[in-house]
């Protein structure tokens, strides 16, 4: 019998890994809250500081890679800590410029240098302590954003309506500092090592040849388009939902509760989708995930009042709550093991692209047509490309025997 490498160490860790993910993205969701006031105070449109938060993502994606590589050789430890002092020095500097400085700090400093040592480096990092119930673990794991979303709306609604969207930024910063760092000094040290399940067609821990059939690169390409495709599909609503409310007669403080419900729903939708995981898999889990949450896109399209609008969110959020754990667990259940700290960034970089995509073209659809219906009705066209690239790999995988994980 294979020794299992779970022990009540992993799960303290997986805890802290959600306390740090919690607090980091709630960063971006500064500029999501307060996105009418900063377009108002600095003169522009929605879709500019809607690029800004797109920035965020499309430097945390891209440099994910980079500190994932970076962790494997030095650490988790020591990439988590300097990535929290860039976010949080992110964050103080832009809450002092103008829409240039909002833009360069949430790519560099926010993004590329901050919370690029976040969630994939941590999620890579996380699974090494799982065998048994690892979809579980990246369940429980990620959802800090759906922690965040539901946490800091309300709270930074309030903040902003009260001392302004700058001192926000700044107070934000500040926290980030003195949270982060001691948690990953504390807590992330190096993982267990010992026997674990190997990835389908690895078992001997060398590279495959070919996953599922099919070149392992062309496999994690699919993946990477796939998560592209669902990932602009959520960011519309996540990134624009209070702006959208108050446009149709709903207050700001009812709007950020509502993204408050589509996070909180996803969190409590993500410890179920990650339970389901262990049993149905990676694959499976982002097909049945990427299916319910085209169907409550439909909702956004078709009720504009309070009470279905609050429906048509916790919807949205029991759908969107299996894509990422899907994800990560398809990676490590497809892919050696070691090859984890490089492929699971690779793969969400095209999902960071797909978030900053979403979040500016909804702003853009916006600023076009002047209603937010052009939009939504793109990102159910989005959601569908997703499904026909999954759908192919899972087809695939239940038609090859059964190997142990």
């Amino acid at each position: 019998m294979v020794r299992s490498v779970e022990s009540r160490s992993s799960w303290v860790v997986a805890t802290v890994a959600l306390a740090v993910l919690t607090i980091s993205y709630g960063a971006p969701l500064v500029t999501v809250v307060a996105l009418k006031p900063i377009a108002s105070e600095l003169g522009t449109s929605r879709s500019g500081p809607s690029l800004a938060v797109s920035l965020t993502y499309i430097g945390s994606g891209l440099g994910g890679i980079l500190m994932g590589w970076i962790s494997g050789h030095l650490g988790i430890r020591r990439v988590v800590i300097f990535c929290g002092i860039m976010l949080a020095t992110g964050l103080v500097v832009a809450s002092f410029g103008g829409l240039w400085s909002l833009y360069l700090c949430n790519l560099l400093l926010v993004g590329l240098l901050g919370a690029a040592g976040m969630f994939s480096p941590i999620m890579a990092y996380v699974t090494r302590w799982f065998d048994r119930h690892r979809g579980s673990a990246v369940a429980l794991v990620s959802s800090g954003q759906y922690m965040a979303g539901a946490l800091w709306p309300l709270v930074l609604q309030f903040a902003v309506a009260t001392i302004g969207w700058r001192s926000t930024m700044l107070l934000y910063g500040m926290l980030a500092t003195v949270t982060i760092v001691p948690l990953a000094a504390m807590f992330f040290r190096a993982p267990p090592e010992g026997p674990s399940p190997l990835a389908a067609g690895t078992r001997d821990g060398t590279a495959a040849s070919s996953v599922l059939g099919l070149p392992p690169n062309l496999v994690l390409g699919l993946l990477g388009l796939a998560i592209f495709c669902c990932c602009t599909t959520m960011a519309m609503p996540l990134s624009h939902m209070v702006a959208f409310c108050s446009d149709i007669g709903i207050g700001p403080a009812h709007g950020a509760a509502m993204l408050s419900t589509q996070l909180a729903i996803g969190f409590v939708a993500q410890q179920m989708w990650g339970w389901l995981a262990d049993r149905l898999g990676g694959l499976a889990t982002v097909l049945c995930a990427s299916i319910s949450m085209a169907v409550a896109m439909i909702g956004f399209l078709l009720t504009q009042n309070e009470i279905g609008l609050f429906s048509v969110s916790a919807a949205f959020g029991m759908g969107f709550g299996g894509l990422i754990p899907g994800y990560v667990l398809a990676v490590r259940e497809l892919f050696p093991a070691h090859e984890a700290s490089w492929r699971i960034p690779i793969v969400m970089f095209p999902g960071a692209l797909g978030m900053a995509a979403g979040g500016w073209l909804a702003g853009a659809m916006y600023d076009r047509f002047g209603f937010y219906a052009p939009a939504f009705a793109a990102g159910i066209a989005f959601n569908l490309l997703n499904m026909a690239a999954i759908a192919p790999l899972v087809i695939r995988e239940r038609a090859q025997p059964a190997l142990a994980r």
